[in-house]
C-alpha cells in the first residue's frame, strides 16, 4: 500500500435545513508531509469532534483504487484525491484485507487500523446529492480510521509497512458490513466483541444484540 495523495480541508460554509453550518471534508491535496497527532492531522480542518478526529479517528485514509467507480457515477464532477474527506488518499489498501488492529509503520508513524468510516450528510454535501450515502454504503468500501501510536509525518510515496498484525480476524469490510445489517450474525457479532481494538464506545452499543 502506497500514499499517492496528502489532503487538508479548509472551512466550507453550506446551508443544511434552513441553518447555517461549515464542515472540513472538502479536502485537497497538497504538496508538503502531514504530520499525524493522536487526535488528528496538523493543520487539518475538524468543525465537529464528536464525531471527527480524536483517538479512534485521528487520520482517515481511503483507496485510490475505488476512484473508478465513483467518477463512473458522477462523471459531472470536478475530481481530485481527496474527494472523500480523506487525509491519505492510498493505493492498494482493502478492507477486506486489513484487520481491526493492525499496526502498520506510515512515514515515521505508526498507526493502528481502528474503525471504517460511517458515511453522513456531510458527504452528501459534498457530492451535491444525500443519494450518495445510500450507494457508499452498498458499495461496501467505506476506507478506514487509523489511531496514531506514535506520532510523525507522512508524505506522498509512503508505504503502509505492516509491522504487527491483529490475531483477531476480523476486517475493516466485516465491521463496516456489521454495522448495517439488521440481523447481526451471532459469530461475526463475537469477533466484533472480542476484538482489543474495536472502540469501546461501539462494543457498548453493540452488546444489546448478543
Amino acid at each position: 500500500m502506497k500514499v499517492i495523495s496528502t489532503n487538508i480541508g479548509t472551512p466550507t460554509t453550506f446551508v443544511w435545513n434552513g441553518k447555517e453550518e461549515q464542515t472540513g471534508i472538502f479536502k485537497k491535496p497538497v504538496s508538503q508531509a502531514l504530520f499525524l497527532n493522536t487526535n488528528d492531522v496538523s493543520n487539518d480542518t475538524i468543525i465537529d469532534r464528536v464525531h471527527h478526529a480524536g483517538t479512534n479517528k485521528a487520520c482517515y485514509l481511503f483507496a485510490s483504487d475505488n476512484y473508478s467507480y465513483w467518477k463512473d457515477l458522477y462523471p459531472e464532477l470536478e475530481w481530485d484525491w481527496g474527494m472523500f474527506g480523506e487525509n491519505l488518499t492510498v493505493e492498494g489498501l482493502d478492507e477486506y484485507k486489513i484487520r481491526v488492529g493492525d499496526i502498520y509503520k506510515l512515514g515515521t508513524a505508526l498507526v493502528q487500523v481502528s474503525q471504517p468510516r460511517e458515511p453522513c450528510y456531510k458527504l452528501g454535501i459534498r457530492f451535491g446529492t444525500q443519494d450518495i450515502l445510500r450507494q457508499f454504503i452498498e458499495h461496501n468500501r467505506p476506507g478506514t480510521y487509523v489511531r496514531i501510536l506514535e506520532e510523525g509525518e507522512v508524505k506522498t510515496g509512503d508505504r503502509l509497512e505492516l509491522q504487527e498484525q491483529s490475531q483477531n480476524t476480523l476486517t475493516t469490510q466485516q465491521f463496516y458490513e456489521l454495522m448495517f445489517m439488521r440481523e447481526k450474525p451471532k459469530e461475526l457479532l463475537q469477533l466484533f466483541m472480542d476484538n482489543p481494538s474495536v472502540p469501546q464506545y461501539k462494543k457498548e452499543r453493540y452488546k444489546k444484540y448478543l
